[in-house]
């Protein structure tokens, strides 16, 4: 039978060195779950790929489109959806890969169309002599 262990602290604990950050994103969040720093996470990526003799990019410039993945600057092409799903050990879904990327167009549509939602709640208030 082992032994009980105790420790004991004097004052506030120290922080966590290098705290783990992400986007709030499904695929920031998924990287942070498992502890892992865009390093880490850039170098699974490079070996799992070249386990499976698929090329990739270098390790810079994985860990810069990374960045950009996590926080919705662009989206993974396939080779790199089935990579990070399988990295992960999540579904396209889980990831948010399942949403369309956006066109200028449809979010031009979707900015008219809160815009029409907005003056016609405006109306509706104004109708009930409430003030916006």
């Amino acid at each position: 039978m082992m032994p009980e262990m105790t420790v004991a602290v004097d004052g506030p604990a120290p922080e966590q060195p290098q705290l783990l950050r992400s986007a709030d994103t499904p695929l920031g969040r998924a990287r942070v779950a498992r502890g892992w720093s865009q390093d880490k996470a850039v170098r699974a990526l490079v070996l799992l790929a070249d386990a499976w003799g698929w090329q990739v990019a270098s390790e810079a410039s994985l860990k810069v489109q990374l960045s950009r993945w996590e926080h919705g600057g662009s989206r993974p092409n396939e080779t790199y959806r089935v990579l990070l799903c399988s990295l992960y050990r999540a579904t396209p879904k889980e990831l948010g890969f399942d949403r369309a990327p956006q066109t200028a167009k449809g979010m031009r549509d979707r900015i008219s169309t809160l815009e029409s939602l907005v003056e016609n709640l405006t109306a509706m208030l104004a109708a009930q002599g409430v003030q916006a």
